[in-house]
């Protein structure tokens, strides 16, 4: 699940995510301070008491604001009524977070990945892999139900980050004649794979390297494995790490009988 923020947060570097309501939307001058500050307004909402609601994002993250009726001031964070109900809650996930996890799984799908599994999967899953990381190899075979059934289609977003050479081998992944089968050789070898980092880069792989690496920091990863998919309700979720039993099952949904 994507996670909210601390308050404190607002002190820190700038929203990553543009939000689409706010290009020269006009905003009353004490929301307009607010935006200053790297916050984006999306939208406003409905908010009782003499309030105004307005919905933001914030390092990938939603924000509620409330103008107070004087328009002078800002409360930010969360409105709870007499019974304790997050009246926050509804307007940030209509207005944020369900077009935040659209814009979020579209930009997966633009970056540089490797299929494992069937094309014609009815289940897709992202995953940020490092040719170093042990628990994205953890991952890969926990993974081996699900996509040898045609269940899942794992796509591993290549980049290099844990080790000197971790990007020679994620470029050496990509370029591959088969990436898919040179993923699996890799994978299934474990901490005796023979792949070979490349060691002169071109400058396209590189960019989408870079690329991938910029979009896991954007939402918010720090680490890999991190995975992303979409549940039930076609909703985006985060899991990061090698998942346990009761998450892998929420990933990968139910494994295909056929």
């Amino acid at each position: 699940m994507i996670k909210i923020y601390p308050m404190s947060a607002l002190c820190c570097a700038l929203s990553l995510f543009p939000a689409s309501h706010a290009i020269g939307e006009q905003w009353p001058a004490a929301i307009e301070a607010v935006q200053s500050k790297g916050v984006q307004i999306v939208d406003a909402f409905d908010a009782p008491s003499g309030l105004q609601g307005y919905a933001a994002r914030f390092n990938g993250q939603g924000l509620a604001l409330y103008l107070t009726e004087d328009g002078e001031h800002v409360l930010v964070g969360n409105l709870l009524d007499a019974q304790g109900e997050n009246l926050s809650q509804e307007p940030l996930e209509r207005l944020v977070y369900e077009p935040l996890g659209k814009e979020m799984w579209q930009r997966l799908e633009q970056s540089s990945w490797i299929a494992d599994g069937s094309d014609d999967a009815a289940r897709i899953v992202y995953m940020f892999s490092d040719p170093n990381c042990p628990y994205c190899n953890m991952f890969w075979k926990q993974a081996r139900p699900w996509v040898e059934s045609g269940t899942v289609q794992v796509r591993h977003v290549m980049v290099g980050m844990l080790m000197p050479d971790s990007a020679g081998k994620a470029a050496a992944l990509l370029v591959a004649k088969d990436p898919e089968a040179a993923l699996n050789v890799h994978e299934e070898a474990g901490k005796a794979s023979q792949l070979k980092p490349i060691e002169r880069i071109s400058p396209t792989v590189n960019q989408r390297l870079e690329a991938n690496l910029t979009l896991m920091s954007e939402m918010g990863a720090s680490a890999t494995p991190a995975i992303y998919y979409l549940d039930d309700d076609g909703r985006l979720q985060q899991h990061q790490g090698a998942p346990r039993p009761d998450a892998l099952n929420e990933i990968m949904g139910p494994l295909s009988k056929g």
